[in-house]
């Protein structure tokens, strides 16, 4: 009897990277798992090795962009002498541009639905990463502070950094600026908000960012 010839494993980077171009090429969601593995002539077993369902995919792309994002951040020998607000700031460049080398991706698996919040639950794995990042700042700006009352809410804090990062990413999935650099601009701006807000000193900040908004007509 002939021994059977090892067959290469697939891993689950391969899947996501064959379901990205699956839904592009196709301008849908695969109607049955069976259907995407036969278009990519993979067994269904590979599939389920790594993913469950079609939804456990869609969710797990949004953790890999979190987890390439913060691999991407480390990778700068000058992150760890970063600032709170510096190391915010980093991770929402680094994020938004990831986004952008994966726009078609995004806009698609955003606009699949014409409800909003159906669209964004495959973004549930991604909140509870982005409010454990923002977690970890307050908690260690909190370190350094001697008396309790100087001390800031690191739910609020968390919360806050979720909400600012669908803001973004509302205005950059509508930002027709060149490089999107109208993006970059609101960033800035809503970072540096943030930040002065926790530190006690918004006034000026909110100021500068409101009248941003208004000159956009996001408000």
């Amino acid at each position: 009897m002939a021994a059977k010839t090892a067959t290469k494993k697939i891993t689950d980077d391969q899947i996501i990277a064959m379901y990205m171009d699956y839904v592009l090429e196709h301008e849908m969601v695969p109607k049955s798992i069976y259907k995407f593995c036969k278009s990519n002539k993979i067994q269904e077993q590979d599939f389920y090795t790594h993913f469950g369902s079609v939804e456990t995919i869609q969710q797990r792309i949004w953790e890999k962009f979190y987890e390439n994002t913060y691999t991407l951040m480390l990778e700068n020998k000058e992150y760890a002498s970063f600032s709170n607000k510096d190391r915010m700031l980093t991770f929402f460049f680094s994020m938004f541009e990831l986004l952008t080398m994966n726009r078609s991706y995004v806009l698609f698996a955003l606009n699949e639905h014409k409800g909003m919040l159906k669209n964004l639950s495959q973004l549930k794995g991604l909140r509870h990463n982005i409010k454990e990042f923002s977690t970890s700042l307050i908690n260690e700006a909190n370190e350094s502070k001697n008396y309790k009352l100087t001390k800031r809410n690191p739910t609020l804090f968390s919360e806050g950094a979720w909400i600012q990062f669908l803001f973004l990413l509302k205005f950059w999935m509508e930002d027709a600026s060149a490089g999107f650099e109208k993006t970059d601009v609101v960033i800035e701006k809503s970072v540096n908000t943030i930040f002065d807000v926790f530190e006690n000193t918004p006034l000026d900040s909110i100021i500068d960012f409101g009248k941003f908004l208004y000159k956009e007509k996001m408000v």
